[in-house]
Formats: C-alpha cells, structure tokens, sequence
C-alpha cells in the first residue's frame, strides 16, 4: 500500500468494521442476558401461580390432591414449562406430562442454571424452595438460540456491509482529505523555470496543509528571485560581451587585412573569427531569450495561411537536406489560419530541422507534416535518429543542454530549441518532444492556436 489513499482508505474501514464488530459482540451479550432474564422471569412467575394455587396448607395436603391442583393450573402451559416437584421425604411428587417420566437435570449448589434433556433440548431452569416441597421450572431456550443465531447471521450481514460502505466511505474521505496535497503538488508540477510566477493557493484554514503550502511558496520566492539573479546576470554579461567581441573580430579582420601574417598565423586567425562568430551567435541568443522571459518581445502577429509559408520553406530546405545526404518529405493536411510572425517561425522550424539532420543517418528520412487539429495548428518534425528517452525528452528545452555529443561536426551551442520554445510561447503555443513512430528517432511538435482575426503580442 504505496498510496496514502490507500492505507488511509485501509485503516478507516478497519477502525469502522471493528468498532461495529465490538459493538454487535457487545449487543450479542445484553440480548442474550435480557432473554435469559425474561425467562428466568416467566420461570418465576409459574412458580406463583403454583404456589398460589396449592393455598396456603400446601403442607398438609396428600400427594394425589397435589397433582391434580398443579396439573389443572400448568395444563395449558405444557408447552411452555417443564415442571417437576419433590418432597424431602417422599421424593418426586409431580412431573408435568411432557418430561414423560423423565427428571429435570439438577446441578447441587445453582438455583438457576442451563440443562439438557435427551427430547427437549436445552432448558432454562429455575429452583424454588416451598418447604418442605422443591419446585423445579424449566422454560425451553430454543427460541433464544435460534434468535441469537438470527442476530449473529444479521450481524455478519451487516459487518459487510459495513465493510464495502466504509471503503467507499474511506476513498471518498481520502480523495477529499489529499485534495489540498493534489493541487499543492499539480501547481509545485507546473512551477519550472519558464513559469516561476505561480504559486499555490493558500486557504484561510490555519491547519497543516496550509502551513506546507506557505512554506513551498516561501521556497518558490526564493527560487524565483534566484533565477531573476542568473537571468539578469545572464543578460547583462551577454550584453556587455559585445562590445570586447567586436573589438576582437575587428582586430583580427585587421591583421588580415593586412597582409603581415604568415600562412600558418593566418589559419589561426581564421580559426579565432570563427569561434568568435559562435561566441557572438551565442551572445546574441542568450539576450533573445533573457529579453523574452522578460516579456520585452512584441510579435508581430499576422493571421494567415500557413501553407505557403511551408511551400517556400520546403523550397530553401530541400537543397540543404540533399547537400547533407538526407531525404525530406513534407506534408499538409486541413485548413485554416493561424496568427504568427513568419520571421520568427521559420527560425524555429528551422532549429528543429538543423537538429533533426545531426541526429539522423546519412540517407535517412527527416518528416516535416503539417495538420490542423481541433484549436489548433499542428508541426512535426520527425528523424530516424538514435532519439532520446523520456527523460531527456523533458529536457530537451533547457539552456545549454546537448545529447549525443559524440560527433565532433555538432558545433551546437544547446540554446536552439530554448529559443524555439520562447517563440512558440510568445505565439501563445506550445511545444514538445517525444519518440518517433515505433520507438525510433525523435518527433518535435509545436502547436499554435487557429485565429480569424489579426494579433499582436
């Protein structure tokens, strides 16, 4: 039982069942102890009317006028009662015509007490003194034992269903109790670096889980102003890297220029640009997306088919592909219009397909397919790479994080699909990576929601 739910849903139903199970056990022993005081109530209440019906010189009668004044008062309760009385000094006097003959069971010491009777069963008996005469009473405890079983039958029946109730109970009361840690941990979930704003919502309840809630949001505060720190310092460092890099380049087009440097210091010269160009590409996109997550990006957004945006793509990639040995096959399917800055978007389809050809073999088949969906603008990119799992799947968006690093042609910086997805989400769309048909390669999709009317962001 790993779940909470579960074992909270576990001890109710046993805390419940058990507590109903003590109590039928302890109503078993006050039923049981009230109907054998009742009979031993009827058991003395025949004594009574015995003793009423003998008159008071019960003592000088003979025994046959005895037996005819009790067999005239217990005729009519032969079902009822057992009925046997004996004298000290003349043994049995009278026995009531259903023991046929037979004597009532008899334990030395006990007035009241439980016997058996071959023929009878079990009867509740009662000794009276009328001296010089003991009058013995037995009332049958059938009725008793088969009301006892009825209840106990009940009992078990209602255990039960008290057992299934009190698991349907316990999962309702768990689900409700754990709803404030649900939506504690579905908010904490969508907490991340590009969504530091949120914050779980506190109850005017001064209990627990309110205090856990104060306190994570406590822990994101601080978190969030860490991140605004590293972003801040992100952006300024970049934006002061320009200026020394261009002084650099400038420097090194120089002894270029002119014409001083030997063939090998002219390789390394040349070699020095380069680097400095992917420092300055670098630079430039980390101020990208410090000035995105800062909101401080307006896109112009035209709402528009985009199928002649991906007819004109198609035309520029096809050669890049072939150049790299690659096949590429793009396809569209639906209609509709879609709000986005051209610009922008083929940066990012263009990311994605620049990674989909490094990730894949040479000959393999890179797909681009295009669809409309219900709410939105669909695009996958698809490759026959090694692909990535699940977990670097997650990833794959972060700064400055890179999978199969192994070929030395993969002069990435780990900042493309970042900056795709600062785009997408300033498009109000969203995107993601996951494995290829049948486990194979990687698919990136983006999504952006269908308009009918200019936008601007």
């Amino acid at each position: 039982m790993k779940s909470i739910g579960t074992r909270i849903t576990f001890w109710y139903a046993l805390s419940a069942t058990l507590t109903l199970a003590c109590l039928f056990v302890a109503g078993y022993q006050l039923l049981q102890n009230y109907v054998i005081h009742d009979l031993d109530l009827l058991n003395a209440t025949e004594f009574e009317q015995i003793k009423a019906r003998l008159g008071t010189d019960y003592a000088s009668l003979n025994p046959d006028v005895i037996n005819e004044r009790i067999r005239q008062t217990t005729e009519y309760a032969s079902v009822l009662f057992y009925i046997s009385i004996d004298s000290h000094g003349h043994g049995n006097l009278f026995r009531s015509k259903n023991l046929a003959g037979n004597p009532l069971p008899d334990v030395k010491g006990l007035r009241v007490f439980n016997g058996t009777m071959a023929g009878i069963g079990e009867l509740r008996i009662a000794e009276f003194v009328m001296s010089p005469f003991d009058v013995s009473i037995g009332t049958p405890m059938g009725q008793v034992r088969r009301a006892m079983v009825a209840y106990t039958e009940v009992s078990l029946a209602l255990l039960l269903g008290m057992i299934l109730a009190s698991i349907a109970i316990g999962l309702g009361l768990s689900r409700l109790m754990l709803r404030p840690v649900r939506l504690i941990g579905e908010t904490a979930n969508r907490i991340r670096s590009d969504n530091l704003a949120e914050r779980i919502s506190v109850t005017g309840v001064d209990d627990e889980i309110s205090g856990l809630a104060r306190l994570l949001n406590q822990m994101f505060d601080r978190l969030e102003s860490s991140f605004n720190q590293v972003r801040q310092f992100s952006a300024e460092v970049s934006h002061e890297l320009k200026t020394p890099l261009s002084l650099v380049r400038l420097h090194a087009e120089k002894l270029l220029v002119d014409g001083t440097l030997s063939q090998p210091q002219e390789d390394a010269v040349l070699v020095q640009l380069e680097e400095l160009a992917r420092v300055n590409q670098m630079v430039d996109e980390l101020l990208f997306l410090s000035r995105a997550e800062a909101q401080g990006i307006r896109m112009e957004l035209v709402v528009q088919d985009p199928h002649p945006f991906l007819q004109n793509f198609e035309q520029d990639v096809c050669a890049l592909t072939e150049h790299q040995g690659r096949r590429l096959q793009c396809t569209h399917r639906g209609q509709g219009r879609v709000a986005f800055e051209e610009r922008w978007l083929r940066q990012v389809v263009l990311n994605i397909l620049t990674n989909a050809l490094r990730a894949s073999p040479p000959g393999g088949l890179i797909t681009l397919h295009s669809e409309f969906v219900p709410h939105c603008w669909r695009v996958s990119v698809e490759d026959e790479g090694p692909g990535l799992t699940p977990e670097q799947c997650g990833r794959a968006f972060e700064r400055f994080v890179r999978f199969n690093q192994s070929s030395t042609e993969d002069r990435g910086s780990g900042l493309g699909l970042a900056i795709c997805r600062s785009v997408i989400q300033l498009h109000n769309g969203r995107i993601y990576a996951e494995s290829g048909a049948n486990g194979r390669g990687l698919c990136v999709t983006f999504e952006i929601p269908v308009s009918d009317s200019p936008a601007q962001h």
